[in-house]
């Protein structure tokens, strides 16, 4: 395929999404917190758990994950769970986890 052709199989509005997840991934703490949730809904307070930091930091990050569109959440009882709520996000979660997310 001519390289001058293949630039229009990209939709703009698709890697201005991509550019704004990386840019939000991209700090350290979020990019551990999509590590913990991988393709799981987990608590807020297991999150807090797993990741070692107040829930303060951690629901400061979560807003601004949610506010890029990486994660939903749902509401049950008194308990909020996360998400990563879109496939493509799931895919590259799993790629990022698999390369630097694993314990030693």
């Amino acid at each position: 395929m001519d390289i001058k052709n293949e630039h229009i199989l990209y939709e703009d509005s698709d890697i201005t999404k991509a550019a704004r997840c990386l840019k939000a991934m991209s700090h350290p703490l979020r990019l551990k917190i999509l590590c913990v949730l991988g393709n799981q809904s987990i608590s807020v307070q297991d999150i807090v758990e797993q990741v070692g930091t107040s829930q303060s930091n951690i629901s400061q990050h979560l807003s601004i994950l949610r506010e890029k569109n990486i994660l939903g959440c749902k509401k049950e009882a008194n308990r909020v769970y996360y998400f990563i709520d879109d496939e493509r996000m799931l895919q590259l979660i799993k790629m990022m986890r698999d390369v630097f997310c694993h314990k030693s």
